[in-house]
């Protein structure tokens, strides 16, 4: 999973506290290699966008979609600027089709997976 295969979805949740829908990415990629790593984020991003407005979220998690829905990064390394500026664009986007897109930077001794 994670950014090793950008078409599959990570993790479903809901959020306790709000009801809302959590689509989470998991990151374990360094950022030695920019490109690489940018192009496959952006995939995965977009893969997640497929999901919700193809109907596909509701089609699995009936019920679950209803409300808000947000896509959670959650990286094992810092995100340089132009990580933060693909987010902030993926963010524009997401707007429109009622996403919210957020961070989280996660440096436990456990690698993500």
């Amino acid at each position: 999973m994670s950014l090793d295969n950008t078409r599959i979805i990570d993790a479903v949740g809901i959020e306790a506290a709000t009801g809302c829908t959590v689509l989470t990415i998991t990151d374990h990629w360094d950022w030695e290699d920019e490109h690489t790593h940018l192009l496959a984020l952006q995939e995965k991003l977009n893969s997640y966008f497929e999901f919700v407005e193809s109907g596909q979220l509701a089609e699995t998690r009936p019920g679950v979609s209803k409300g808000r829905v947000r896509i959670n990064v959650v990286s094992r390394f810092p995100m340089p600027s132009v990580g933060r500026d693909l987010i902030s664009k993926a963010s524009d986007v997401a707007r429109q089709i009622d996403i919210e897109v957020t961070t989280e930077h996660y440096a436990g001794s456990a690698p993500l997976q």
